[in-house]
């Protein structure tokens, strides 16, 4: 292993990427004793008809599993034409992979003899564990410590099985009757039932499979594993993944980007609710809902997201079969207007754009389409459009090289023979460019046709509606701009300001005794200043001293109220601004005064702050999410911050491409472009400033929630300065482990 390691370094160049190599390595060996065994046992097989153990062994032994498969069940001699044993220890063979259908209280010692006998992995399709009760997850979790300590690797518990439908091990170890062709897919479910049906219309849409498995509770084996093997597996070329939950999302986020730089992930995360969500007491936290951690970590990582099953489906349709698109330029062809402005409609609401044509393609359209044709993109053929005209409309319209994308819609109008049309234009997609993708859109209550391509191609993707075909290419038009975009830096703070910044925190800590607590603003200031944010001079000081204090620091200044009680300044009156005389400090001070105490408070302290003139208001921040932990976010910034939500979250570490891409998401970044003659922004500055805060996480894993708000975005060139701020700490939630690491100066436990 060691010298795996050294290997891996060599390569890189990077200890901590070659470790995260090396355990990616790992994981994808572990799994092919799941996906590849030599020879199975199936612990609980029976010969009563409509039972799990009876369908599981029958699908293995039906789909032609290539190794030996051994019953074990100790009240029969023979089940469907196989010897059956009593024991697993009786087979006195290798055995690799047990499936284990035994009833719940018999799954532990079920899963012991199969460690005794050397077995590399099982799969528990029984349920009864962590999905049910406090009991169950107790059971769960000795089942895993079972398995790992003798180095094995188990799927489930609760789990409907695992096909491999490659020709060289053919193994179908599920209990639902579906035997998909096999093909490049490897898939994904949590759940078993909609594993099923997704498999089952998979079938019928003629997609094949390389591997598929349904991972039920994912005490072991989870997605992180099975995107390293698919990642090597030579059979998969897309991933399509069904999740309820991530066990390990940040190792998840550490693994993805560099599966999906070669391999497309299409994905459905369930649970988009926000129902539950716990009130917050930042704007950082309450912007934040729980699926914006799970889109933050899908942008990031170049996780296809779909919405639904059915665009799932859609999206691997094309991915599995054409190239990704190199822009989004479409080219389409039709012969009925309407569903062509359909199209164009869809297109354009998904950031794909219809260009003009060049004049030699509008030239050689004209030649054989007759003079009613619309020439315009689409191209509309009219219902008379022959199987001939169709196919020399392909073969003109997909060489044009203004479109990157092709689409082809057909409506039979029974004046030709459908099956015509398909030949037709199968022969014609195989003369457009292989860079480029064609699609087909079959309007038709007889279902879809299938277009297959001469050549390469292979079967065309086919879609019901134009707004399949358009959502899907633009997600793949997406996922192509993703994985063409640089990889990006991430930005350490060098070891100086790592000492003083752990000096504050942990002082602040001590004092709270290990509690939750939010950071006095000097400390605050130390903080920022240590990691290099810019922060508008202040000075915190008893209202008696304010004058004093203001002589000293200059005018014009900011008056800001300071007390536990009060959580957003504005709400009560306790921000004061453009202080520029002695005579309007003291005045302000009184006003301040008066209307806090109509409010029940004691105002004793203020905060004194050199005012910061012009610029834009923007959001830069940090929150936790219970799953996913701290989420970097940056969005408008001011008092209209929570009612616009105009926010963009990402995952620490987040590199200078994913913070500029932050920027980009914002419906407010036209305002650092200079808004109606408004000045422009130094959008570099908020770039380096969300990198510093995402930085400073990796520092002060106990932060819970900082809100940079309001940061003046100044002119270009001139920076971005905090003007108000606030950090709570807490180590609560941190492991022993974690905390013996921040003492010793390490990374946190992943």
């Amino acid at each position: 292993m060691e010298e795996t390691v050294r290997e891996y370094v060599a390569e890189t160049g990077d200890p901590t990427e070659a470790e995260h190599r090396r355990e990616r390595s790992t994981a994808a060996r572990s799994m092919r004793a799941i996906f590849e065994p030599r020879a199975v046992v199936v612990v609980g097989a029976s010969r009563q008809p409509n039972t799990i153990g009876a369908a599981l062994l029958h699908n293995l032994k039906r789909c032609g599993f290539r190794g030996p498969i051994y019953p074990i069940n100790p009240k029969a001699v023979e089940i469907e034409g196989l010897p059956a044993y009593s024991s697993v220890g009786a087979v006195g063979a290798p055995v690799d992979l047990a499936y284990i259908l035994v009833p719940a209280g018999q799954v532990e010692a079920a899963v012991r003899e199969c460690a005794d006998v050397g077995a590399r992995a099982v799969i528990v399709i029984t349920a009864g564990f962590g999905e049910v009760s406090e009991e169950g997850r107790k059971a769960e979790r000795a089942l895993r410590d079972l398995v790992l300590s003798h180095g094995m690797r188990m799927v489930g518990p609760n789990c409907m099985g695992v096909i491999n439908a490659h020709p060289d091990v053919s193994m179908n170890g599920t209990f639902v009757p579906v035997w998909p062709r096999a093909g490049r897919i490897g898939m994904l479910s949590q759940s078993g039932a909609l594993g099923y049906a997704l498999l089952d219309k998979m079938q019928s849409m003629d997609l094949g499979v390389s591997t598929f498995i349904s991972v039920g509770n994912k005490a072991d084996v989870s997605g992180n594993d099975l995107l390293a093997y698919w990642a090597e597996d030579p059979h998969t070329d897309v991933i399509m993944l069904y999740l309820e939950s991530f066990g390990n999302p940040r190792k998840f986020g550490r693994v993805t980007p560099e599966v999906a730089r070669r391999k497309p992930i299409v994905a459905v995360k369930s649970g988009r609710s926000t129902a539950g969500s716990r009130a917050a007491s930042s704007h950082s936290a309450a912007l934040a809902s729980p699926d914006l951690a799970v889109e933050a970590l899908f942008e990031q990582a170049g996780v296809i997201r779909t919405d639904t099953p059915e665009q799932l489906l859609d999206v691997v349709m094309l991915l599995s079969s054409q190239p990704i698109p190199a822009g989004p330029r479409v080219g389409v062809i039709t012969n009925a207007g309407g569903p062509g402005i359909l199209l164009a409609d869809a297109c354009e609401v998904h950031g794909l754009a219809l260009p003009e044509f060049s004049s030699e393609t509008i030239d050689n359209l004209r030649t054989f389409l007759p003079f009613q044709a619309g020439m315009a993109n689409p191209i509309d053929m009219i219902a008379s459009a022959t199987p001939e005209q169709y196919g020399r409309a392909v073969e003109v319209v997909g060489s044009d090289p203004k479109i990157d994308s092709l689409i082809i819609i057909y409506l039979p109008p029974h004046l030709h023979p459908p099956e015509e049309v398909t030949q037709a234009l199968g022969r014609a997609a195989a003369t457009v460019p292989a860079h480029k993708p064609v699609l087909t859109v079959f309007m038709s209550a007889k279902g879809l046709a299938p277009v297959v391509a001469e050549g390469t191609r292979g079967r065309l993707p086919c879609y019901g509606f134009p707004e399949n075909a358009a959502l899907a290419l633009s997600a793949a038009e997406r996922y192509g701009r993703w994985r063409r975009r640089p990889r990006g830096n991430i930005l350490a703070l060098d070891p100086s300001a790592r000492t003083a910044i752990r000096a504050v925190v942990d002082r602040a800590l001590d004092k709270e005794s290990g509690g939750s607590v939010w950071l006095e603003p000097t400390d605050l200031a130390a903080i920022l200043k240590s990691a290099g944010v810019d922060f508008a001079p202040a000075e915190e000081t008893d209202i008696s001293q304010a004058a004093a204090v203001a002589e000293r620091m200059g005018y014009p200044l900011v008056l800001k109220a300071l007390s536990e009680q009060i959580l957003h300044k504005s709400d009560v009156g306790g921000v004061v601004l453009g202080i520029r005389s002695r005579e309007q400090l003291l005045a302000a001070v009184e006003t301040m005064s008066g209307r806090l105490a109509a409010a029940g408070i004691d105002l004793r302290r203020v905060l004194l702050q050199r005012e910061i003139g012009g610029g834009i208001e923007a959001l830069v921040g940090v929150t936790t999410d219970r799953t996913f932990g701290p989420l970097v976010v940056c969005g408008l910034g001011g008092v209209l911050v929570e009612l616009l939500r105009d926010a963009a979250f990402r995952i620490p570490p987040v590199s200078d491409i994913d913070a500029g891409a932050m920027v980009d998401k914002l419906r407010a970044r036209r305002l650092l472009d200079g808004y109606r003659g408004r000045p422009p922004g130094d959008r570099e500055a908020l770039i380096l400033m969300i990198q510093r805060i995402s930085a400073l996480i990796e520092l002060i894993p106990e932060m819970k929630e900082l809100d940079l708000n309001p940061v003046k975005v100044l002119e270009p060139g001139s920076g971005a300065v905090v003007v108000d701020a606030r950090l709570r700490l807490s180590s609560g939630s941190l492991s022993g482990s974690d905390q013996q690491n921040i003492r010793q100066g390490k990374h946190l436990t992943v």
